[in-house]
């Protein structure tokens, strides 16, 4: 088959890709059979091609143009709408924005990833934004709302499969816990701090043994989240003033990394299973 007629059928495939005339992984595979070093394949950046632009109807550039604009509107006068008014703009901005994530997970996971990780900063900053606007100033209010973003990435993180949000999301949810520690224990003690973080870890890695049938990326995020609870005893003693010598937390460290080493170690085929 000469060159011209392969440029004509990646041409067409192209357009059942847009179309949505075949699924997508079909189309793929009809272009893995063209498409050769004499026929490239169509320009696209993240999923769009150069085609769909040059070929676009002006109805969808005037729905680009008029979104744009709501935005940089929105933005510009926010502080002067109401608290029910910015609360509603901002919600709405981060659905908006989880759900086009969402739809674009399958054609352009590099778009899914962007658009989710700007609606989960948007939702933590704009939520500490309006707080401060108002003179929010409980330490419990900002500790709470950052759970909830917390638990909001977590969610994200688990029904899209995408482990960086599911890491930020028990991180923000560990960082809670841990907070309300120092809060309770003033000058803690080395039993009290490891009595509070170690049943945390084991029971972080047994749910991960749970999950590792049905989903092995939670399970990798959890055996790693449970990992780092395990030496969070250790690394609070940076962030309070603790009852403990530096040689007892030096001590304390070593032995747990060595154990942690040694488990890792000889369970290595059974953890390897959970993760792989």
């Amino acid at each position: 088959m000469d060159a011209e007629k392969r440029k004509v059928i990646v041409r067409e495939i192209d357009h059942w890709r847009r179309s949505k005339l075949l699924p997508e992984h079909y189309c793929d595979f009809l272009l893995n059979l063209y498409v050769d070093e004499a026929t490239p394949k169509p320009a696209s950046l993240m999923g769009i091609s150069a085609t769909s632009v040059t070929n676009s109807n002006w109805k969808i550039w005037l729905v680009i143009m008029a979104v744009i604009a709501a935005l940089a509107l929105s933005a510009l006068n926010f502080n002067s709408f109401g608290m029910p008014m910015q609360i509603g703009i901002s919600a709405l901005f981060v659905i908006i924005c989880y759900a086009f994530a969402y739809r674009q997970y399958n054609k352009a996971p590099v778009v899914s990833y962007l658009l989710c990780g700007v609606s989960s900063i948007a939702l933590l900053l704009l939520g500490l934004y309006l707080m401060d606007i108002y003179d929010v100033h409980s330490s419990f209010s900002y500790i709470g709302y950052l759970a909830f973003c917390s638990v909001v990435w977590l969610f994200n993180g688990l029904i899209g499969r995408m482990a960086i949000f599911q890491i930020c999301g028990w991180m923000g949810l560990v960082g809670t816990y841990g907070w309300l520690l120092l809060h309770k224990f003033e000058n803690p003690g080395w039993f009290s701090l490891e009595i509070s973080w170690i049943p945390v870890s084991i029971v972080l890695i047994w749910i991960a043994w749970l999950a590792h049938h049905t989903n092995k990326q939670a399970a990798s995020v959890l055996l790693l989240v449970g990992g780092i609870v395990w030496f969070a005893p250790e690394a609070m003693t940076f962030l309070a003033d603790v009852d403990m010598s530096s040689r007892v937390i030096q001590l304390s460290f070593t032995g747990k990394l060595v154990s942690a080493g040694v488990a890792l170690f000889l369970l290595r085929k059974k953890w390897v299973e959970w993760v792989m």
